[in-house]
C-alpha cells in the first residue's frame, strides 16, 4: 500500500493559461470546525483564500486556537457558537456573522454531527435516532433558512454537506447514523432544484473511514480489513476530504449541483 497522501489544494499551475482554485472574496462557514475533520476543512478553505466563520458548539478553546492560526494567514476570521439543531441558535449565528463587518457568508459547509455508540436497531436508543435527525436533517434545513436568502440576493452560493459512504452501505449497527444521513440527502437534492436558478449549487461529499489527526497521534492509520475492500487499497485522509470541499466551493465546480460525491477510494460507487 502506498504511503498516506496529502494532495495540494492548488489545481493546475500559476501563470498564463493556468488554473488555480481561488476562493478569494468569499466567506465560508464551517460547522463543527473544532472537530477532527472540521479543522482541516476550515484550514483548507482559508488557504484557498476564503475568509472563515468558525462554528463551535462547546470547544471554545479550540475555536480560538484555530482562529489565531487562520488569522495569521491574513484571513478575516470570526468565531460563532451555536447549537445547529435549533433554528433560533443558527439564526443568531447568522446575525452575528452579518454584523461582524465581513462579507455575507456564501459558502456553507455542514460538517457538525452528533457522536454516539453504534449498535443494532433493537438495542439503539430511540433518542439516538432523534439526535441524528436533528444534527443531519434539521441542521441542513436551519443552515439553508439562515444563509441561503443572502446567497440568493448575491446571485452566488455554495451549500456543501458532509454525508457518508454508510448511507449507501447500510451495514449492521449503522441504522441511526444512516437514517439521519439519508434524510439529509433528500433535503440537499430538493434544495438543489429549488435554488439552482439563483446561482447556488448544493452538493454532498461522502467520505469513507478517514484518517484524522487522532489516528496519526495514536498510530491507527492502518486497517487491513477495511483497506482490502477499497479499490485504492488505503484509507483516505482528512486533507483529501477537505480538498473535495474546496473544489465544490470553487468556480471549478460551477456546473455541479445535486451531487452525492463519494470520496472513499471507490469503496462505494453510485450506479446509474
Amino acid at each position: 500500500m502506498s504511503a498516506e497522501r496529502q494532495p495540494q489544494t492548488e489545481i493546475g499551475a500559476d501563470g498564463a493559461g493556468g488554473i488555480r482554485l481561488d476562493l478569494s472574496g468569499h466567506v465560508a462557514l464551517v460547522t463543527g470546525s473544532t472537530g477532527q475533520l472540521g479543522r482541516v476543512i476550515a484550514r483548507t478553505l482559508a488557504q484557498a483564500g476564503a475568509d472563515i466563520v468558525l462554528h463551535y458548539h462547546g470547544n471554545e478553546a479550540k475555536a480560538r486556537e484555530l482562529h489565531a492560526e487562520l488569522a495569521a494567514l491574513g484571513r478575516s476570521v470570526m468565531i460563532a457558537q451555536a447549537d445547529v439543531t435549533r433554528l433560533d441558535s443558527v439564526l443568531a449565528m447568522a446575525g452575528a456573522a452579518a454584523a461582524s463587518g465581513m462579507k455575507p457568508v456564501d459558502i456553507v459547509v455542514a460538517n457538525a454531527v452528533v457522536q454516539y455508540s453504534w449498535t443494532s436497531v433493537l438495542e439503539q436508543p430511540v433518542e439516538d435516532y432523534v439526535s441524528q435527525f436533528e444534527s443531519c436533517v434539521l441542521q441542513s434545513v436551519h443552515l439553508a433558512k439562515a444563509f441561503v436568502p443572502a446567497m440568493q440576493q448575491g446571485g452566488w452560493g455554495r451549500m456543501i454537506g458532509i454525508n457518508t459512504e454508510c448511507a449507501m452501505q447500510n451495514f449492521p449497527t449503522q441504522s441511526a447514523y444512516t437514517a439521519g444521513k439519508r434524510g439529509m440527502d433528500g433535503v440537499y437534492r430538493v434544495l438543489a432544484k429549488e435554488v439552482g436558478a439563483d446561482g447556488i449549487t448544493v452538493n454532498q461529499i461522502a467520505p469513507g473511514w478517514t484518517i484524522s489527526e487522532r489516528d496519526r497521534e495514536n498510530g491507527t492509520e492502518r486497517s487491513e480489513g477495511y483497506e482490502s475492500s477499497v479499490p485504492l487499497r488505503r484509507r483516505g485522509t482528512d486533507q483529501e476530504i477537505a480538498n473535495a470541499v474546496a473544489f465544490l466551493a470553487s468556480d471549478l465546480a460551477s456546473f455541479i449541483t445535486g451531487a452525492y460525491l463519494p470520496v472513499n477510494g471507490g469503496n462505494v460507487m453510485p450506479a446509474i
